[in-house]
């Protein structure tokens, strides 16, 4: 003879539809919320008291006092601060737009077909994963005044030697290059799995209308590609104005950007007025400079995105 189970005793109406109503908008919240917790503790906890630090005259080993906004009219009317800024964007223009350019043209030839394709696509991204310092090191022999090898290249035309570090345009042509050796590769890696995706039909339509292979690049691949070549145009923007690794490097540590400031970015202004100044509340206030030049950029490259997909 069996016993039945005892019935199981039913959830009120009210308990269960509260319930199912925390199922359905409470717990996705719910599991997203850790990256929340996380992004306020490392983001805007740090961003907070960076903005209240750069309001007072701080400095780590002595006393701290408000002093409003002076230390962004300090900054504002500083002809190194400036000085920075200018070198920012020169460096950032002088290696950006050659990089884009030629990340595009080695993912076209690289989506062709071709003997070793595949060694071929892993070696572009050697630089990426090579150390800073030793990219350095090597660009610095590169770049000696007496033996380096473009000087030694530019005797050969008749060219006297450059001191690469010394003056403002050839040390950004020597720093732009580092970065696009580097990052050069990564970006033909995005460009060329986006062109990968491009349906095959639009290139063959445009070879039987008689498009040669320049004209299916121009009007098929890169009409294509936008929303890609936005992407990287801002990551690279982004990388590009808080550059510090490579123009540290270049100038063997020092934070100063050579004898007179001709290659110092903004990010190494911060940190020679937190190191070497002892002042915390200067380089707070440049960090949010920088935070609100990344800012404007991001705004411009947002409403670029909306025109371009308004025009489609």
């Amino acid at each position: 003879m069996t016993t039945a189970a005892p019935p199981v005793p039913a959830v009120p109406k009210p308990a269960r539809s509260r319930l199912l109503r925390f199922e359905q908008r409470g717990m996705p919240y719910a599991l997203i919320s850790p990256y929340f917790l996380l992004f306020a503790v490392f983001g805007l906890f740090p961003l907070g008291f960076t903005l209240w630090v750069s309001l007072h005259r701080w400095r780590l080993a002595g006393e701290k006092e408000w002093v409003g906004f002076d230390n962004y009219a300090f900054l504002l009317t500083n002809e190194r601060f400036w000085n920075a800024t200018g070198n920012t964007l020169g460096i950032f223009v002088m290696s950006t737009i050659p990089q884009l350019l030629l990340a595009l043209a080695i993912a076209s030839a690289l989506n062709k077909r071709m003997r070793f394709r595949l060694a071929i696509r892993l070696g572009i991204l050697l630089p990426m994963v090579t150390s800073v310092v030793a990219v350095a090191v090597v660009f610095s022999h590169l770049y000696g005044t007496e033996f380096g090898l473009f000087n030694w290249l530019l005797n050969l035309v008749g060219v006297d030697n450059i001191n690469w570090r010394a003056d403002k345009l050839p040390s950004w042509f020597a720093i732009s290059s580092m970065i696009d050796w580097r990052w050069t590769g990564y970006n033909a890696i995005i460009f060329l799995a986006a062109m990968q995706t491009i349906p095959r039909d639009l290139y063959e339509a445009a070879a039987i209308d008689g498009a040669s292979p320049r004209r299916q690049f121009w009007q098929i691949t890169v009409p294509q590609l936008r929303p890609i070549i936005i992407f990287t145009v801002f990551v690279s923007t982004m990388g590009g104005l808080t550059l510090f690794a490579e123009p540290t490097m270049f100038g063997s540590g020092l934070y100063g950007g050579g004898t007179a400031g001709q290659f110092q970015t903004v990010a190494m202004y911060i940190v020679q007025a937190f190191r070497q100044r002892n002042n915390y509340g200067l380089a707070a206030a440049a960090a949010w400079l920088l935070f609100l030049m990344i800012l404007i950029v991001a705004l411009i490259n947002y409403l670029f995105v909306n025109r371009i997909r308004g025009s489609r």
